[in-house]
């Protein structure tokens, strides 16, 4: 049974243009206007309030908006392990990335939980890998590596469970465009140096999404999971067929393919909820893509209704 939870947070984002909040914050009700919760099927939605956004340095921190990140994680921690425990598979649509940090959180009160993080970036940027004292970091381009302990305690230290939210060992990354980019040109290199899985978007289109997914649960069966759960960055999605995002680009797969891949992670009765985000609906103001993205929602995750 699908609970719906909306988390309207642009929290982990930078702002795309001066005093202006990313709009990412908005697509939770632009995809329950598209149909959303009738497509999940969801017998329950929660609605999270909007946080506010702060544009300026927090003191002790330099992570955008790092305290109100951990207060909203907080919460949203809350809502998710109140799902689980009422026995309902907890989707979580936001909003930007960073609401992989609570969703974990909430997962692992019941004790280990792995994570296939589907996303067309690492998101892996940690203080060992840029500059924190040139910028302040955005948590929607580091929260697998905050999930797996790689940052400030603020955003990797979490109440009974400690730190990491995840091992490196238990986490397979599915869609990365630019691991395959020379390390001089990215930034996103230091993935490869730690136990994490990744299999590219190169690899995932060369060798087809049923391959993709065998060898996704082989890695979760050598691992002896009992449970998992599944980040979602619709910026997988190829820049051709979605756009509406801050950081499109290509390679990446199609609508279909997305909805491939979602329906065969989610048939593993292991997989005990999810979270979505990063699309903007400032970026697509006739609305081309919150139907289609409803659409694959709903029928990836149609076996969990």
């Amino acid at each position: 049974m699908i609970e719906l939870i909306t988390a309207p947070s642009s929290l982990g984002l930078r702002p795309l243009t001066p005093g202006h909040e990313p709009g990412a914050w908005q697509a939770p009700q632009v995809l329950l206007d598209a149909g959303l919760a009738d497509q999940l099927g969801a017998h329950h939605v929660v609605t999270l309030e909007h946080p506010d956004y702060d544009f300026e340095a927090q003191p002790l921190t330099r992570l955008r908006n790092g305290h109100g990140l951990r207060a909203y994680s907080m919460i949203l921690a809350e809502v998710v392990g109140t799902a689980l425990a009422a026995g309902r598979f907890p989707v979580v649509v936001g909003g930007d990335c960073s609401n992989l940090l609570g969703s974990l959180a909430g997962a692992r009160r019941d004790g280990r939980c792995g994570l296939a993080h589907l996303d067309g970036h690492n998101d892996f940027f940690h203080p060992n890998n840029y500059d924190t004292a040139a910028r302040l970091g955005s948590a929607a381009g580091m929260d697998l590596a905050l999930a797996t302990g790689r940052g400030e305690p603020l955003l990797t230290h979490w109440p009974i469970i400690g730190t990491p939210l995840v091992t490196d060992a238990d986490v397979v990354q599915l869609g990365d465009r630019e691991t395959d980019v020379p390390a001089t040109q990215t930034h996103w290199a230091a993935v490869e140096d730690s136990a994490i899985v990744c299999f590219t978007a190169q690899q995932m289109l060369a060798h087809g999404i049923a391959t993709t997914v065998a060898r996704t649960i082989e890695r979760f069966d050598e691992r002896r999971l009992d449970r998992i759960w599944l980040h979602l960055d619709v910026d997988i999605l190829d820049a051709a067929v979605m756009p509406a995002v801050d950081s499109p680009g290509s390679p990446g797969l199609d609508f279909a393919q997305l909805t491939e891949l979602l329906a065969g992670l989610a048939a593993d009765d292991r997989v005990i909820g999810a979270d979505v985000g990063i699309y903007d609906p400032e970026m697509d103001p006739d609305r081309l893509y919150s139907g289609p993205i409803a659409e694959a929602l709903g029928t990836g995750f149609a076996s969990r209704r």
